[in-house]
């Protein structure tokens, strides 16, 4: 049976355009149409002083690239979107990873399809670009980067990833995928689900061939992910043996860490977003 996918669930309907949230053709500028209107009270905005950032061309891929200015031999994290695209949260989340000091790359993985931060509403982006993604093809692109960050500034030997919803199962994916990955840290992403030609695995499927260390943030009132499968995920990693790890937050729903979205959660966010700190340096990322 298929489950919901807590990445269109929930979400407001329309976009409602205003100043901050008007879309440009840059990756990074401005709020997907789709997420719209942004809750800007909450909103966490971080500067570029201090850094390199902006968009980079890797082949055909574009992605949103932010490190400390001038920085060599850094250490790179993968930031992987949800269904929005690399827009204004995403980057922003770049930034405040290159302030700790590090290479932090998203991808724009949806080119081939379209650009979901244009389009004005959820299932709009479901149909038309979602539903087309194949994990092969992120896979490759997120290869890329990784390639990429070798010969422009970062360490290959210090690589993480970290996704959000979408991205959050992306996480797990490639981390099972590229055994250079030391750690990742996967937000809310979906364990289990239907399997086609564009999504062969799930979560649950590769939890004994992850090589490295993914801590997943789950919250325990998220209405499309099954707290019995978060519970199979923790089973299946201790099978396992390996050094990840799963954290519930009992009292948060989806997308707790999307600050520009009514679903965030402050405290829990700010006790990931530290958790995902601790978690990086704890495995040499």
């Amino acid at each position: 049976m298929t489950k919901p996918n807590p990445d269109f669930d929930s979400l407001l309907p329309a976009a409602q355009l205003d100043r901050r949230g008007f879309i440009v053709t840059a990756l990074g500028a401005g709020f997907a149409l789709a997420a719209q209107p942004v809750m800007a009270q909450s909103v966490v905005t971080t500067d570029s002083a201090g850094l390199t950032a902006g968009e980079i061309k890797i082949g055909e891929l574009t992605a949103y690239r932010a490190q400390p200015a001038g920085g060599s031999n850094l250490p790179t994290i993968l930031v992987v979107s949800e269904i929005f695209g690399v827009h204004e949260y995403i980057a922003d989340v770049c930034r405040r990873l290159a302030k700790l000091g590090y290479l932090a790359i998203a991808p724009d993985l949806f080119y081939r399809y379209g650009d979901p931060r244009k389009l004005t509403n959820t299932q709009l982006v479901l149909d038309s670009i979602i539903s087309k993604v194949a994990d092969k093809d992120v896979v490759a692109d997120l290869d890329a980067c990784a390639n990429w960050a070798k010969s422009n500034g970062g360490d290959a030997a210090r690589l993480g990833i970290t996704g959000f919803c979408w991205g959050g199962r992306q996480t797990w994916l490639y981390s099972a995928h590229n055994p250079a990955v030391k750690a990742g840290v996967a937000w809310y992403g979906r364990i289990d689900g239907e399997v086609n030609e564009r999504t062969a695995r799930w979560p649950l499927d590769i939890a004994g061939e992850i090589k490295g260390a993914v801590l997943g943030l789950y919250g325990g009132k998220d209405q499309g992910i099954p707290l019995d499968d978060v519970g199979s995920m923790k089973d299946a990693l201790a099978k396992a043996g390996g050094k990840s790890q799963i954290h519930i937050y009992a009292e948060a729903g989806h997308a707790f860490h999307a600050d520009y979205r009514p679903t965030f959660r402050k405290n829990e966010a700010e006790d990931g977003w530290q958790r995902l700190q601790a978690w990086f340096k704890q495995h040499g990322v």
